[in-house]
């Protein structure tokens, strides 16, 4: 049955972990996510590593969406063959979004109530959790809003992809670095955007916790980024 229905989609991308493939499944436009065997990996460690990051996603997401996090809905997964038939969502990644912003305006002053929105969810993510590990702005989808039941009121929806990289954690110290690989790569890839990474962390702070308190990962937060910038300094 797998082998039938991906010879019926679209490979549109294909990644060091994954090929990304794009069609209908059951009638529903969907997105196959494959993870296929990696040759420069002893076998032994190729296979242990393709089930446990293949589990971690499949689980990260049923967590998310039972926590009321939005993530693409999972159709169907092939446990032998390592293929997620998930939502095929619309609009584009959060990065496009904010540049394309920027590049209109000069400045991120209409990403900020989407960026307050991202920061919630994280916060949410973390007190359910679930670490995303590989959090950037290319792994979150954005689109403009047009069902007041489903996202927020900001105008836009939100969901979070790519959840290969995924754990599941208590400590704060591992939720303070998801936010620190987040920080760097909205800051190296968003010119000037610090004021709206702080956005973003403000909105995080906000969230009313039920475990964790959202001041002790951002204190986490910082000492991580201390130790990034001695190892800057010091090589």
């Amino acid at each position: 049955m797998n082998e039938i229905t991906l010879s019926s989609l679209k490979l549109v991308k294909q990644g060091a972990e994954a090929k990304i493939y794009e069609g209908v499944f059951c009638d529903k436009h969907v997105i196959a996510k494959e993870r296929f065997p990696k040759t420069y990996r002893l076998k032994e460690i190729d296979d242990k590593l393709t089930k446990q990051r293949f589990n971690h996603e499949i689980k990260s997401l049923e967590r998310c969406r039972k926590a009321g996090i939005p993530t693409p809905v999972v159709y169907y997964f092939d446990k032998n063959k390592h293929v997620i038939y998930m939502e095929n969502l619309k609009g584009k990644t959060l990065n496009d979004a904010i540049k394309a912003c920027f590049d209109s305006f000069g400045n991120y002053d209409k990403m900020v109530p989407a960026i307050k929105c991202v920061g919630q969810y994280l916060a949410q993510m973390h007190d359910s959790c679930i670490i995303h590990g590989d959090l950037t702005t290319s792994n979150i989808m954005i689109s403009e809003n047009d069902s007041q039941e489903e996202g927020d009121s900001t105008g836009y929806k939100l969901s979070f992809i790519d959840f290969g990289l995924s754990s599941h954690s208590t400590k704060s110290e591992d939720k303070g670095v998801d936010l620190y690989v987040l920080e760097r790569a909205f800051l190296s890839t968003h010119r000037d955007s610090k004021q709206l990474f702080k956005e973003l962390l403000d909105s995080y702070q906000q969230y009313q916790t039920r475990k964790q308190s959202t001041s002790e990962v951002i204190a986490k937060l910082e000492e991580v980024r201390m130790r990034g910038r001695k190892r800057v300094a010091f090589g």
